[in-house]
């Protein structure tokens, strides 16, 4: 299993002046693509970018929330490169059972999302089981005591 180190640097907030950059949004690009650019030289490898909030003092006493855009890059640690993985053999009849290797640890987003498989429907719906489904209206509420303070409409 590799272990990782990671760094958090603050993304740029306006683009740069770059040759062939003539609009806001290319200017914008060609600058963080420097930044991803220089960090792959150092041996970074870029994860994803993320906006997190943090409070900030604004004035004498009160505080602000602000949000800060931040790029993340892993790499692996100097001791632990990546190893490749073992492809089980098939083992012959005689030999002893040999223990089943742990998966590797996975982050939560680490596969893409499934749908669960649906229910199958029943063919046809029998006469008990609607019988059995509750209303789909609201019982009629209590009429209230007392004298009547309202418009005289109802």
């Amino acid at each position: 299993m590799s272990s990782y180190e990671y760094t958090v640097i603050p993304a740029p907030a306006r683009g740069e002046k770059a040759r062939g950059a003539r609009s806001g949004i290319e200017r914008f690009a060609a600058t963080l693509a420097d930044v991803l650019n220089e960090m792959a030289r150092d041996g970074w490898d870029y994860v994803r970018a993320e906006t997190l909030p943090a409070e900030e003092r604004s004035g004498l006493t009160s505080r602000t929330t602000v949000y800060h855009n931040l790029l993340i890059f892993r790499r692996a640690l100097a001791g632990s490169a990546d190893q490749p993985v073992a492809v089980a053999q098939p083992q012959p009849a005689a030999a002893a059972p040999q223990p089943e290797p742990e998966p590797a640890a996975r982050g939560p987003f680490s596969q893409p999302m499934r749908a669960a498989p649906k229910p199958a429907a029943p063919a046809a719906p029998t006469a008990a089981a609607r019988v059995a489904e509750p209303p789909l209206t609201a019982p009629p509420a209590p009429a209230p005591a007392g004298p009547r303070l309202g418009p005289a409409s109802r």
